[in-house]
């Protein structure tokens, strides 16, 4: 499996982990650190877990520590922990966070060319919904400053309008971010790319289902569908 792409290992370790249960907030634990839970998982650490897996398929050390230390610096900025903040909490800062470090290539400025600019403050105005930032107002204002860094920056998406036409572009194994109306955050849902009878399908930890598993509606259908949804950022294994 070593000589697999990334993007063919991500939909293999996905389809491993079918039927597995989603709970939310896994990762909120007393201090920060690293929280491996391969038992049950949320849409974002669903990618992660595939991602850092697939990586370490790829790698020459087929063992625990390299699954770790590919999950930390997948998940953290830079790769280091340190508080609450250095934990890449919006995903559109965990793509460009994780393109500057290779992992991943921004695919979505290329296939669609389409700016998605948004004001990104959710946490700090929303505290109270965050255990660690309800407890230390510090903690609130380093998120503001990462808040406005990411707000500064020139984002794109694909248009769920043009998903359909622009779907030959996209491959399976891709990470899609969805795209959110919803004020203060880019990207409210997680998903696996997965290609099913010549059409784009969602493979995702999926709150509704409550577990793992692939959507009978297509990409295009799911966005259309959901009212909230505006599109996609895309992120490609490297």
């Amino acid at each position: 499996d070593k000589e697999a792409t990334t993007s063919a290992l991500m939909v293999k370790v996905g389809s491993f982990f079918q039927e597995t249960p989603y709970v939310a907030h896994t990762l909120e634990t007393e201090e920060e650190q690293l929280v491996i839970n391969l038992r049950e998982m949320d849409c974002t650490t669903f990618a992660e877990n595939c991602l850092a897996i697939s990586r370490t398929i790829k790698s020459d050390k087929h063992t625990f520590e390299q699954f770790t230390s590919e999950l930390q610096f997948i998940r953290y900025r830079d790769g280091i922990i340190e508080a609450y903040p250095s934990r890449l909490h919006y995903f559109c800062d965990w793509i460009f966070n994780n393109a500057q470090k290779n992992l991943i290539g921004d695919m979505s400025e290329g296939i669609a060319q389409t700016p998605f600019p948004k004001q990104i403050n959710f946490m700090s105005t929303h505290p109270d919904s965050y255990r660690q930032l309800k407890e230390s107002a510090p903690l609130v204002d380093l998120i503001a400053a990462q808040e406005k860094e990411i707000s500064a920056r020139l984002m794109f998406y694909i248009p769920e309008t043009k998903v359909a036409e622009l779907e030959s572009k996209l491959r399976d194994g891709d990470i899609a971010g969805i795209t959110t109306g919803i004020d203060g955050i880019a990207i409210q849902h997680v998903v696996i790319l997965i290609r099913q009878e010549g059409r784009i399908h969602l493979m995702h930890a999926s709150s509704k289902a409550e577990k793992v598993v692939v959507s009978e509606l297509t990409l295009e259908e799911y966005l259309l569908n959901n009212k909230s949804a505006s599109g996609i950022m895309l992120a490609r294994p490297l």
